[in-house]
């Protein structure tokens, strides 16, 4: 993104260190995303991902460092943090399964001032994802994994944010809906939302993403533009397999 430098970053992550039952995940990660921004963290699955999402979100602990939006430190509690303004759309979507299409976005609208906000944010999801509207009174558990996929990251713009925190939208879906998805979410990005996605394949944001950090054991070993991960193969080799 043109002069993304200049802009004051909207997340900015300092030194964070993180993880489960005394068990460091994440070991210093440092990065920034500027308003505007699509940035992606790729890596080896079981390596941090989505630790490092659940983290900014709240949902797991931070034991060092620092998380800020806008300037503003983040106190770790979930409520507050989603207040600031961070959206999470979490790995495999976590709907509610019983509840309808339009239950399920509604759902992220929690802390939405007014009906009015409501309904307008319900429009541009729906000009976005035509086909949630027209499933919007059908019960989740009966959707497919792609539709599924769709409501998780209507819920997530439901809410809002100043940054939607996408966890590995492709996970578990076949190829041609996959395309789908991420078509779903370059149109995101051209209309100027901020992202930070995280994701196995590399190829999949090569021509999306405006940076790249490639994350292994917890902490970030290269970063640049999509295109040049995509030119090292050493890297590639070492890292993802191929």
């Amino acid at each position: 993104m043109t002069g993304a430098a200049a802009k004051p970053p909207v997340l900015q992550l300092d030194g964070i260190v993180s993880g489960y039952d005394g068990l460091d995940v994440l070991k210093g990660i440092s990065l920034t995303v500027h308003a505007g921004e699509f940035v992606t963290v790729v890596g080896p699955n079981g390596h941090g991902k989505s630790t490092l999402l659940k983290t900014i979100s709240g949902l797991v602990p931070l034991r060092g460092g620092q998380i800020s939006i806008d300037g503003q430190r983040l106190s770790g509690k979930p409520h507050e943090t989603a207040m600031l303004g961070v959206a999470h759309v979490p790995q495999g979507d976590m709907l509610f399964a019983q509840m309808s299409v339009l239950e399920n976005l509604l759902m992220g609208a929690y802390l939405a001032p007014d009906k009015a906000v409501i309904a307008r944010r319900l429009d541009e999801v729906y000009a976005l994802l035509p086909k949630l509207a027209d499933r919007r009174n059908q019960i989740a558990s009966s959707l497919s994994g792609g539709e599924r996929r769709m409501v998780g990251i209507g819920r997530g713009l439901m809410m809002g944010g100043r940054i939607l925190l996408i966890d590995e939208p492709s996970l578990g879906l076949a190829p041609l809906i996959i395309d789908q998805v991420y078509g779903v979410i370059s149109q995101l990005s051209r209309a100027g939302r901020t992202i930070l996605l995280v994701e196995e394949n590399p190829a999949r944001v090569e021509d999306l993403a405006d940076r790249l950090h490639l994350l292994d054991d917890g902490a970030i070993v290269w970063s640049g533009k999509p295109a040049e991960l995509m030119a090292r193969d050493e890297l590639l080799a070492t890292y993802l397999g191929g």
